[in-house]
């Protein structure tokens, strides 16, 4: 006999690669946190529902309708249903702007937050737009820069609590893609990363950030004829990518007034280089902040037919 707590609703992270759940109760409190790996990537539009009602069963009500907040991939074009990107400027969307999925389960009541998109230069996020909104809730008419470190790096302009504009930078996927598929790879340590390494070679490409192509074979040569080492080839790869990233934003975004949101070694990564480079940056946990922002999208929520 099935005895689990029964969700009041249930707020959902989808991206390409994974589908993260929570499972709330009528006070807010967390009954069940569940992750799957069938993120939008590996999915066809019919399989979606299947792949959540596989994770979120036996926390459904058998005879109410229980409100499913999602945001991310599986409201983009591939995903399960579009949810029409939301255009800079402007405040993050919210559960108006949602995008309300036909699903066949009677129990279910499925609402795809939006993503945003820029014009010029032309943009995209979806996911991100949540935590924004999450880290809002408690720093409401912030005036100043986001940084949300991962594969694809976002940073956000807020003016007084309103997007004002991003950039995204695929130093992450650069970053792996250099380390897996090119010459580099034969120096390289799979889990060490030379901190040092890193912050002198942060410093040198945010300096000179045209040089960064020949910067990045120097690592290669700096392994035969020179005796660097595996963790700090590895470092100076990372340092030599987030540096030129840095460069970049530094012409269009505030480092001085920058919050990260993330607890991984990748937003870790992005707070070492500013601080070498003489900013101050406060990190907040990502996954919090995004429970926050569909917490907040949730608050909002009213049945189709009230």
């Amino acid at each position: 006999m099935n005895t689990h707590p029964k969700a009041s609703w249930i707020a959902a992270d989808w991206g390409t690669t994974n589908l993260r759940i929570w499972a709330l109760d009528e006070t807010g409190g967390i009954l069940a946190h569940r992750s799957s790996e069938k993120g939008m990537g590996r999915l066809e539009k019919q399989d979606f529902e299947s792949a959540l009602i596989e994770l979120i069963a036996d926390l459904l009500k058998d005879s109410e309708v229980t409100p499913v907040i999602v945001c991310g991939m599986a409201g983009s074009r591939q995903g399960w249903a579009e949810a029409p990107y939301m255009t800079v400027p402007c405040a993050p969307p919210s559960i108006r702007n949602a995008t309300g999925v036909d699903a066949a389960d009677p129990r279910l009541d499925v609402r795809i937050l939006p993503g945003i998109k820029q014009l010029t230069p032309p943009d995209v996020m979806r996911g991100e737009e949540t935590q924004i909104a999450g880290f809002l809730a408690d720093n409401q008419n912030y005036t100043g820069t986001l940084c949300l470190p991962g594969t694809h790096t976002k940073w956000v302009a807020l003016q007084d609590g309103r997007i004002e504009r991003f950039r995204t930078f695929m130093t992450g996927e650069t970053f792996a893609l250099l380390s897996k598929h090119s010459v580099l790879r034969h120096g390289l340590s799979a889990d060490d990363l030379d901190s040092t390494a890193f912050a002198e070679a942060a410093e040198r490409s945010f300096n000179a950030p045209e040089a960064l192509t020949a910067d990045l074979f120097g690592v290669r040569a700096a392994g035969l004829v020179a005796d660097l080492g595996p963790a700090q080839a590895s470092g100076r790869l990372s340092g030599l990518l987030i540096g030129a990233e840095l460069a970049a934003v530094s012409r269009d975004f505030d480092l001085g007034n920058t919050a990260l949101l993330g607890s991984d070694k990748i937003a870790g990564a992005y707070r070492s280089a500013l601080t070498h480079l003489g900013h101050a940056s406060r990190q907040l946990d990502a996954e919090t902040i995004t429970l926050k922002g569909l917490t907040l999208a949730y608050s909002f929520y009213e049945p189709e037919h009230s």
